[in-house]
């Protein structure tokens, strides 16, 4: 069982002492694999082990210097050694770290959105069997279509937070993987035998192969999977935007005591969550695109990448950390007005009923055209002059030859829209 983590340790996972942290996993592993076929002295490890220290101030200064990062690094630590330190980041190249340890936050990184998306699909999972038989409209293209749940959105909306989580889960084995192949990925320094030895000691997967650095494509997905995620937590944002509008009104965000809405109109409550988390959005679909283009680099490395995920690693991790937990604690505080649902159902006087009527009037006998015209001709008094579409029905002579009062009057009973909702759930979260 995963634990809840908070955004503060998400963000923990970027900060240049952990960055740093990770690089020495890497290094003190590294020597553990050397000294395990005999290419150090065996005792090294250890005594690097207890001695080895970051300075992360000493470092900067160092690369002000140096302009390189992982060489202030190595001069830092080798320097805490003594004797021993010539055997640190022995025979590695930079990226040999670099990426590595990326492999290990991102990883880390996902632990903790996986324990997000957990969080989330229990507060769905409450919520969507609170309101299983709470009825609503449905909408297709804004416009009332035919009688739903509540639950059905809430199930809906679980069963893709679920499909999220599968991407997350493959996107996570994706990137758990290290290199330790050396300047071009030959192995020409060390044998790969030292690389299976680091990532069983960090928990990663050797890649199969690699040049100087883990390819683009690993990262790309692990990127667009995040931004795939922000995209449904738009999606339920958007409905709840629209489900807030005065018109509708059917469900709305917590508004809490002492909260304003407008800075010039008291009466306001606006769907500011939902909103902030639809613009969010957009940022992790940017960054996305900037993993992308990280995938192309000239010939065996260049450093474009580099700077890019030094961006995007931090901030859309984070910001799914945060969107994940925003969106659960607004689902979960959801306020709900089932007179609204009931008085936008009847807006239309009956007119959700249609297709039913449609085809009773097929299932009598009628072509579909002659079918479909005789119903519209009644919904379309609806439309122009009022009244309700049951009674309209009723009272039509041409119908009433197919239909009797009595089967009219089963074909405008909700009961018979519901009647697959319990299949529809055990299908969602099982019997």
């Amino acid at each position: 069982m995963i634990p809840r983590y908070s955004r503060e340790i998400m963000a923990r996972i970027w900060t240049e002492e952990n960055k740093f942290a990770s690089w020495l996993k890497v290094e003190l592993a590294a020597m553990e694999a050397m000294a395990e076929i005999g290419l150090i002295p065996r005792e090294v490890p250890a005594r690097a082990a207890a001695k080895a220290q970051i300075d992360v101030t000493c470092i900067l200064e160092i690369e002000a210097k140096t302009h390189h990062d992982v060489a202030a690094f190595v001069d830092q630590v080798a320097g805490c050694l003594g004797e021993d330190g010539r055997y640190f980041h022995f025979g590695l190249t930079s990226s040999d770290v670099l990426d590595t340890a990326l492999g290990l936050r991102l990883t880390e990184a996902a632990d903790l959105l996986l324990a997000d998306l957990n969080e989330l699909l229990g507060v769905l999972e409450d919520r969507a069997y609170a309101f299983k038989d709470q009825v609503m409209v449905g909408r297709t293209h804004g416009v009332h279509a035919e009688p739903i749940t509540l639950g059905l959105k809430f199930a809906l909306w679980y069963a893709e937070f679920q499909r999220q989580r599968a991407r997350l889960i493959a996107a996570r084995k994706t990137i758990a993987v290290g290199k330790i192949s050396g300047a071009v990925g030959t192995f020409a320094q060390l044998p790969p035998e030292v690389e299976a030895g680091v990532c069983r000691r960090l928990g990663l997967t050797p890649a199969a192969i690699s040049t100087q650095i883990l390819q683009r494509d690993r990262h790309a997905e692990y990127f667009l999977t995040l931004a795939l995620i922000g995209a449904s937590v738009e999606k339920v944002a958007l409905e709840i935007r629209h489900l807030q509008r005065t018109e509708v009104r059917e469900a709305e965000e917590m508004f809490a005591a002492g909260q304003k809405g407008s800075s010039a109109m008291p009466h306001k409550r606006n769907p500011i969550l939902s909103e902030n988390l639809c613009g969010l959005a957009r940022v992790l679909r940017g960054n996305a695109l900037a993993a992308l283009e990280n995938v192309a680099l000239w010939h065996e490395r260049d450093i474009s990448h580099s700077s890019v995920e030094r961006v995007i690693a931090p901030d859309s991790t984070v910001l799914l950390d945060f969107m994940l937990a925003r969106l659960t604690r607004l689902l979960k505080n959801l306020q709900v007005y089932p007179e609204n649902m009931a008085a936008n159902l009847n807006l239309t006087h009956g007119l959700v009923f249609s297709q039913s009527l449609l085809l009773a009037l097929i299932d009598k006998g009628l072509t579909r055209d002659a079918a479909y015209r005789l119903v519209q001709r009644p919904a379309m008094r609806v439309w122009q002059e009022g009244g309700e579409f049951a009674q309209l029905v009723q009272a039509d002579p041409e119908i009433g030859q197919h239909l009797s009062p009595a089967e009219i009057a089963a074909i405008f009973d909700l009961k018979r829209y519901f009647r697959h909702v319990d299949q529809i759930f055990a299908r969602v979260f099982g019997e």
